[in-house]
Order: C-alpha cells, then sequence, then structure tokens
C-alpha cells in the first residue's frame, strides 16, 4: 500500500473500470519500484475482482494488509510440509499474498484512508515474510528429525540467509532515514535518482542485469526456487537438492547486498 493522495470518501463503485481508474491511477503504476513483475504481469489484472469485493465489506485497508501478513507467515509455514505439496502450496500462498498486497492500496485509494500506518504494516508484512520463508528453507534442508550436531547447520544458513534478506531490504528504507534526517526532499521513485553515478559501479549494474541473481530474495522467488528444487529433489533426492538450494543461496545474498550497499552509496540518493 502506498501513501496515494487522500480523496474523499467513496460508495462502492459501479463498475471494475470506474475501480481501476481510482484505485489503478498512472502515477502509481509507473513508479519504478511500485510493482514486483507478476503484479504487472497478470496480478494487477485480477486484483480489481478482489477489492470489488472487500469494498462490500467493512474491513480496512489496514484490515486487508493485516490479511496479507498472515497469508505471507502462511506461505513461510507451508515450506515446513515436507516434499513437493508443502512446497506447491507456497507456492499458490506466495502469489496469494501478492493479490491481496496489491489489494490494500487499492482499497485505500478507492475509500481515501492512505496512512503511514498502512505504509508500516506493509512494511512489516514484506520483512517478516523475506525473514520466515529462509528460515524455513534452511528447516527442509536439515529435514526433520534433525540429527544434532550436522542438521544444525542448515537452520544456521536459512537464519543466516534470513538476516541478510532482512539487511539488503533494509538499506533502501535506511536511504529514506538518512534523508529525512539530513532535512533533504522524499526521493523521488525513478531510475536516475538510483542509478550509480560512478563508472564502474554503473558498468557492473548494467552487467547485473543480465544475471539478475540479486531478485532472488522477495518472497515469490523464493517460493518458485523451493518448488523447482522439490520438483527436482523427487528425482535427485531429497534434503540434498534443498540442501544445495540453501547453500547456493547464502553467499548470492551476501554479495547482493554488498552490490546494493555500493549502488547506494555511488549514486545520487545520499547526496546532498
Amino acid at each position: 500500500m502506498s501513501m496515494s493522495e487522500i480523496s474523499g470518501n467513496r460508495g462502492r463503485p459501479s463498475s471494475i473500470a470506474e475501480l481501476r481508474a481510482v484505485a489503478q491511477p498512472p502515477e502509481v503504476r509507473s513508479r519504478r519500484n511500485a510493482e514486483h513483475w507478476v503484479a504487472s504481469l497478470y496480478l494487477r489484472d485480477l486484483s480489481p475482482y478482489l477489492t470489488w469485493v472487500l469494498l462490500k465489506t467493512p474491513i480496512s485497508a489496514n484490515g486487508v494488509t493485516g490479511l496479507m501478513i498472515l497469508v505471507g507467515w502462511s506461505t513461510a509455514a507451508a515450506l515446513l510440509i515436507p516434499g513437493i505439496w508443502g512446497a506447491l502450496l507456497a507456492l499458490v500462498l506466495g502469489q496469494l499474498q501478492m493479490l491481496v498486497d496489491c489489494c490494500d492500496g487499492e482499497v485505500a485509494r478507492w475509500r481515501g484512508t492512505s496512512s503511514p500506518a498502512g505504509v508500516f504494516l506493509d512494511k512489516v508484512g514484506h520483512y517478516s515474510t523475506e525473514a520466515l520463508i529462509p528460515i524455513a528453507l534452511g528447516i527442509r534442508a536439515a529435514a526433520w528429525p534433525f540429527n544434532a550436531p550436522d542438521d544444525y547447520l542448515w537452520t544456521t544458513l536459512g537464519t543466516l540467509l534470513a538476516l541478510l534478506i532482512v539487511l539488503n531490504k533494509a538499506l533502501n528504507d535506511m536511504v529514506h532515514v538518512a534523508r529525512a534526517n539530513a532535512g533533504l526532499s522524499k526521493l523521488a521513485d525513478t531510475h536516475g535518482e538510483s542509478a550509480p553515478t560512478a563508472g564502474l559501479v554503473a558498468t557492473l549494474r548494467r552487467a547485473a542485469r543480465f544475471v539478475p541473481f540479486h531478485r532472488l530474495y522477495h518472497s515469490v522467488e523464493l517460493t518458485m526456487l523451493a518448488f523447482v528444487a522439490a520438483v527436482i529433489g523427487l528425482f535427485a533426492g531429497q534434503p540434498l537438492v534443498d540442501r544445495i538450494l540453501v547453500a547456493a543461496l547464502v553467499p548470492l545474498a551476501l554479495l547482493a547486498l554488498l552490490g546494493h550497499f555500493v549502488a547506494i552509496m555511488a549514486s545520487r540518493r545520499v547526496r546532498s
């Protein structure tokens, strides 16, 4: 949910087209970081229909965000179910979380109830979900029952992966806090503001577009990877494939964190 311009309270929409015009304005959809790719691909086509149903209930936009949080936590919990069925359930719930995440902002924009509390709850939902999923992946890799101390390596790696992912997400929020504390204006959500200005860093950033491993750490991508690992595991054996997945994600997450930090320091975002 975003802090869109607050408008007057409305009744129920008379059509999906009217709802789209208010709840999915171009200035929201066009922001560089506004949409996850699955939202742009198909979820924004579906979300107005769920928003239509939600607007017929007394649930608030923050209440919808609360539902998003619960779906996100359920996604991580599903990964604790061994085998392919737990991974498949997590894959479906990961998509559902993003769908509900589209709807909370749409409800807020239609009703004119956008607020800092909604933004805060949205952050809680994404931070907590994207921390719990790698922890669950570590538990899957360890496999039940645990054999101490060897299997604790995998739960530790899962926890380390969660820490790296949360730190990487926090860097963007740290930029906004730093600018606010320095008395600078709110950062424009454009590529020009975030692009590194240093030559080597800019070159490496462009190269990363061809191998975008830094984009693997959203809940959607993590559940997709878990499902692919579960499918391969049907033939190659588990928990071997889950262990390979966790072991590969940790160093890549560290590299993504370091690259993100360097890109921020080389951009206009932290310049007065």
